[in-house]
């Protein structure tokens, strides 16, 4: 069985298993306690009235708050079927299932609560503390996670994606180029829309003096007021000129920054993975959970900023 006690002292096997080390455990622990604390109501998980006070009768395996918190961590690093998850912790698979739509909440709120999570409304990124303090060189771009194939034939046809040819949930994200980390996150859509269309309808408000690197994907979008640049595709028939190799070279290793951010934010399996969990909401709340946990390592690893593409021009 899997308990943070035999976890602790091993650092490697630790990292492996959450996705953390015991640091950047550590940090999340006190917040993640209080907000299960202020979880525990007066009724059960079913809603029904309690027969006695919070924290009586017979202790769960998930006794401490560090066993709950490592639990959560591992099915997002891990992703296993509900079964193996509880064949870790000595549980069942029904009682699986009850702790995890009961802890990731919980934890998304944590991570919330620590400064973690991305902006999630666009008419906010502009004027959030966290966009007004670092710098405004930004990289979007669009990310598609593979679901299992919906039932419903209106769902099928609404999930399915041309470009990866299986069913898709969709996100936009905005990357903070100096600080790599996810600073906006767009609702969860269906893997039929496309990356411009869905940018279009957040309607994404910028600080002044913006810059946007993009790829192909969003060919025509450019807000008012911000300097948008993306690689120059081949034209028909011709070849780039030199110049133009040059740039696309440029911008493709500065983009590339972008890539490296959401590898980290799919070191969590469960938005790596065909998603097998279709809770409504789910879908939505382990990918803010993930860039979340993505913006906690990038914090506690302190990374060098980045050089800004402007610089390198002039």
């Amino acid at each position: 069985m899997l308990t943070y006690a035999s976890l602790k002292d091993n650092p490697a096997t630790f990292l492996c298993a959450t996705g953390l080390t015991v640091s950047e455990f550590q940090a999340v622990l006190p917040v993640f306690t209080r907000r299960y604390q202020a979880s525990q109501t007066q009724h059960t998980w079913e809603g029904k009235p309690r027969q006695r006070a919070v924290g009586g009768g017979v202790k769960g395996q998930l006794a401490t708050a560090e066993d709950k918190l490592l639990f959560i961590l591992v099915y997002l690093k891990t992703y296993p079927l509900q079964t193996m998850q509880g064949v870790h912790f000595d549980l069942g698979q029904s009682r699986t299932n009850d702790w995890i739509q009961r802890l990731l909440p919980i934890l998304q709120q944590a991570l919330a609560e620590l400064g973690l999570t991305p902006v999630r409304d666009a008419s906010l990124l502009a004027g959030s503390e966290a966009t007004q303090a670092a710098p405004a060189d930004w990289g979007l771009d669009g990310t598609e996670r593979r679901r299992q194939r919906p039932h419903e034939s209106d769902t099928q046809r609404a999930h399915y994606s041309g470009k990866k040819k299986t069913h898709t949930d969709k996100n936009i994200f905005m990357v903070n180029l100096a600080l790599h980390q996810v600073s906006y996150l767009s609702a969860t859509a269906a893997g039929k829309v496309h990356d411009k269309k869905v940018a279009d309808t957040s309607a994404l408000t910028y600080p002044r003096a913006a810059t946007v690197g993009q790829d192909t994907g969003f060919q025509g979008y450019a807000p008012a007021g911000v300097l948008t640049w993306q690689p120059k595709k081949k034209p028909k028939g011709r070849e780039l000129d030199a110049v133009e190799r040059f740039l696309n070279r440029l911008f493709s290793g500065v983009r590339i920054q972008v890539e490296h951010v959401l590898a980290g934010v799919k070191r969590c399996r469960v938005v790596k993975d065909v998603l097998r969990n279709t809770t409504e909401g789910f879908s939505d709340c382990v990918m803010e959970v993930a860039c979340a946990l993505h913006n906690l390592r990038v914090r506690f690893r302190q990374p060098q900023a980045t050089l800004n593409l402007f610089e390198l021009v002039t």
